[in-house]
């Protein structure tokens, strides 16, 4: 099932092994190109997450999309499966989640690290996502934007988020001013995405207390720029 985020449609395909996943991103990327539209998606071994958006239309989601997500589940394979959510997910209401973002050049390249985690610190979710060129400050926020969007699919109800970043906690409990314009998008996308929890509690941490959102940052970025 395809899930509809803030302007993007999302969908996670998890398969036996990677030789398997690759082929079904061939696939895709055949079909991408037939239809002269093409995803945003990340693979991680046996993983492929794809999301759909329409750049020409402002980033959000059209027909266009609609018609490459059916296309995409018309692939067959028979260990495919959108079941992705951990082992007793459906009582991790409440669960904490980490994040974090890093630009080597700032601007420069970019990635987003995040490990959602139950109450007694039990991975649920880890991810890390390659945002090209942009800011320390773009990359952290949409960090959070991408754990949310996850802890969202494992119907959390109650959400404590941790990260280093002093900018981004104060800017989203409104302690400061969103000052950028280039950050205002995305600012309104985490509030608005925040609203569809019971609760969302933002606590500042320092940097060693994220190692884990840190080590998926940096992680990503060495495998794309290496």
């Amino acid at each position: 099932m395809w899930h509809q985020t803030n302007r993007e449609l999302f969908k996670e395909f998890v398969f036996k092994d990677f030789k398997e996943a690759f082929s079904f991103m061939e696939e895709v990327a055949k079909i991408s190109e037939e239809q002269n539209h093409h995803p945003r998606w990340l693979n991680e071994y046996n993983t492929v997450k794809i999301w759909l958006s329409t750049h020409d239309a402002g980033d959000t989601v059209t027909d266009k999309d609609h018609k490459l997500a059916q296309a995409i589940d018309s692939i067959s394979y028979p260990s495919k499966t959108t079941e992705v959510v951990a082992k007793n997910t459906s009582v991790n209401h409440e669960i904490k989640l980490f994040a974090d973002g890093g630009s080597r050049g700032n601007p420069g390249p970019s990635a987003s690290g995040y490990v959602l985690l139950d109450m007694d610190d039990n991975v649920i979710f880890e991810g890390g996502v390659f945002l090209g060129v942009t800011t320390n400050n773009q990359a952290e926020y949409q960090a959070l934007k991408f754990a949310l969007e996850e802890a969202q699919k494992l119907q959390a109800r109650t959400v404590h988020v941790y990260m280093d970043s002093l900018l981004v906690v104060n800017q989203l409990t409104g302690k400061f001013k969103v000052r950028n314009r280039d950050l205002w998008p995305i600012h309104d996308a985490i509030r608005q995405l925040a609203k569809t929890f019971k609760d969302v509690h933002y606590t500042q941490v320092p940097r060693e207390f994220n190692k884990l959102a840190d080590a998926m940052v940096n992680k990503t970025l060495d495998e794309r720029t290496a």
